[in-house]
This record gives C-alpha cells, structure tokens and sequence, in this order.
C-alpha cells in the first residue's frame, strides 16, 4: 500500500463516520482484504492477521510470530501474538472505537468477516460497523480512467449486439434454422476479437429461455421459431490492469414484427428504464442525496403502477467495477437492500425486468455519475425491440 492509498483509505474512513478500518484474514479467505492491502494470494496464512488503520494517525498490524513478515509491506507499528491471549490483548488497544468492517447484514458480497472473529473482537471491546461505505469510496468509485476504460467497452458491446442482431435477421430472411448458441457463438468471437474479457459467456434467451434471467445452457440450445422473443445480455471489459466493466442487455423478436402484447411490455419497461433514470438525474441535480434502495424503489413502484407487481424477480441494478457485479452501490431495496449513496464516481446499471411464464424481457444501460450528473454509458440505449425486417 502506498501513501497516497493510505491517505485516501483515511479520508474515506472520516467521510463514514467511522473511527477506522478494520481488515483482517485468515487462510485468504477474505477476497477484499487481499485486493485492498495487495497481499499476495500466495503467501502462507495459517494464522490470523489484522490491519487496523485509524481515521487519523498510524496503522496497528498484529500479526503470529511464525508469519510476522506478511504485512511488511504495509505502513504502520505491528504487535506479534503467539496464543489466543496475545491476541485479544493486542486487540485491546483498539478498544472503545467502531471500526468498519467486512461484514453486512443486507450485502453478502462484503462480508468475509465469520462470526468466532466478531466475537473475540467484540469480546476485546472494538465496537464493530460495516466497512460497506468504504468500500464503495476506495474500489468501486471511477476516476477517469476507470471511466475511459468503461465507455470503451460499453461501446464495444453495443457493436457486437449489432452485428449478433445482423446475423439473427440473415437466419431469418435465409429460413435458416438458428440456435441460441449460434448466436453466442458470434458474441464470443467478436468478444475475442476485440480482446475483451468476461467471466461467463453472454446470455441468448429465445422463447420461454429469455423468462429465464440467468439462463445458461451447454451445446447449441434452442432452436429460434417465429415469434419468439429473444434476449441478449452481455457483460465485458478491457483486457488490463483495473479495467471497468460494462454490461447491457437488449431485446428482440424473431420474425418481422412482435406480437402486440410483447411490444407493449418493452414499450413499459423503456418508460420505467427511464423514468427511473430521470427521477436519479432529478434528485442529484437538486443536491439531494439517493440512496441505491430509494433508486430501486421508484423502478418498483413503477412496475406495479403499470400493472407487473408478480412478475418482477430481480432488482433494478447491481455496482459495476472490475468485477461485472461490483462491491459499490447496488439499485436494490428487496433482495440485498443496499443504503450506500449514489457518490461522484459511482457506476451500476439500471435494468428493469419482468417474467412470465411463457418468456421474458429486460433492458439495461449502465450509468455513472460524472460531475453530480448521471452519464449513460455508450451514449446508446435501446427504445424498441429489434425485429428482422
């Protein structure tokens, strides 16, 4: 860890309220505090080890006698423990303060920290919170860089959706008999060709399979018939060091037009998609503060105004940054409610979705907030289904 990241861990620290930052890991079970404190993967962790960096002044690492090196790397003073006993009296000189750490009731995606190792901090008399807030502020806020490798890829993506739409209305106008893997199939090789990277292969949804929000399948899949409404959802990014995400999904018919109740579902889903993303610009340009659960909120009341209240099953946006689905704020009041702010910096998506029984449809941009505005990502979204005339 350099200076600049621990001075900027700190101003994150004051900016939560929070007396300091509590990481600690064993057996590298904690992703996050790895990534953060850059400690090697590979380096031997049989024991304990705890970094505790305050809002203000120097860091505290406590560490076993038999891996005392492994956080030399770090700045700070260091106590060494050998039994149980060391331990919790090293942890005493943390005591009476709230430390932020990996854990959350509503975020399972932060929460590493396990329940004995609460308990002996609890029992040393730290006062624990979650370290959600600064995660979000140290990994998952944009600079401008992250921005640039962001636009770069959500362009990317529109271009590949185009030329798999290409492809789709060939097969059509061809009568060729067309698979969802296919399809895929072109997704992927437009992926490599741009030597963009994922961490699952797009999702082709034709038929009943796009009522499927996290639809998979091995081989070619099914075969696309008329009418068949058909969803894509793509997700990449560049291939380097800290490059951001992008992820969308757009929707299509198979045939030369959709049927009159499909059309008028996309049609509702694009007026909450933006409704929504109006209520966001709205908010921030007046200086007030939004949180990603009163973000989903506003999608969901939306929805059920416009009569989907049973088909909704997934929330309105998740954080992206390096990861497709990031540690930062997530548009989400029902599965993992999530009360961090919308902050310069942040980035997500926004893709209201609804179910039936017979297919399913949804679509996503990505936004991120740039000068206390909300910017689409790719300067493109999509306001009507594809189809293959």
């Amino acid at each position: 860890m350099t200076n600049r990241e621990l001075r900027y861990i700190q101003e994150a620290i004051r900016a939560e309220a929070l007396d300091g930052w509590l990481f600690c890991n064993f057996h590298h079970r904690d992703m996050l505090s790895d990534t953060i404190l850059h400690i090697a993967r590979g380096s031997a962790n049989s024991r304990t080890w705890v970094y505790a960096v305050p809002a203000r002044g120097e860091p505290l690492k406590i560490v076993h006698t038999i891996e005392a090196e492994i956080l030399a790397e770090l700045p700070g003073s260091q106590r060494i423990y050998l039994s149980r006993e060391d331990f919790i009296v090293a942890l005493r000189a943390l005591a009476h303060k709230v430390w932020g750490v990996h854990s959350s009731e509503t975020l399972p995606s932060i929460s590493y920290l396990d329940a004995g190792t609460a308990g002996a901090f609890e029992k040393a008399g730290l006062i624990l919170g979650s370290a959600g807030g600064l995660i979000q502020r140290f990994k998952s806020l944009l600079d401008g860089r992250g921005m640039e490798t962001h636009e770069k890829a959500a362009h990317a993506l529109y271009e590949i959706v185009g030329i798999a739409w290409e492809r789709v209305k060939k097969g059509y106008k061809d009568r060729e008999t067309l698979y969802e893997g296919d399809i895929r199939d072109v997704m992927l090789g437009e992926l490599e060709r741009r030597s963009l990277v994922t961490d699952h292969p797009p999702i082709v949804g034709a038929g009943v399979n796009s009522g499927n929000p996290h639809y998979d399948f091995s081989g070619s899949g099914a075969a696309l018939k008329e009418g068949d409404p058909l969803q894509f959802d793509i997700w990449a990014k560049e291939n380097q060091e800290n490059a951001v995400y992008a992820d969308i999904s757009w929707a299509g018919v198979f045939g030369a037009s959709p049927s009159p109740h499909i059309e008028q579902v996309f049609a509702d889903l694009v007026k909450v998609r933006e409704e929504t993303y109006r209520f966001i610009e709205t908010e921030l340009e007046a200086g007030r503060s939004l949180s990603g659960n009163q973000v989903d909120i506003k999608a969901r009341e939306l929805l059920i105004r416009l009569g989907y209240g049973s088909e909704i099953k997934h929330r309105t946006g998740h954080g992206i940054d390096t990861e497709c689905h990031g540690s930062g704020v997530n548009m989400d009041s029902v599965e993992f409610p999530d009360s961090r702010l919308l902050l310069e910096g942040s980035c997500f998506s926004l893709e209201p979705g609804v179910y039936f029984s017979d297919f399913g449809l949804r679509t996503e941009i990505d936004v991120y907030i740039l000068n206390g505005r909300p910017v689409v990502s790719g300067k493109e979204r999509q306001f009507a289904l594809l189809v293959c005339r």
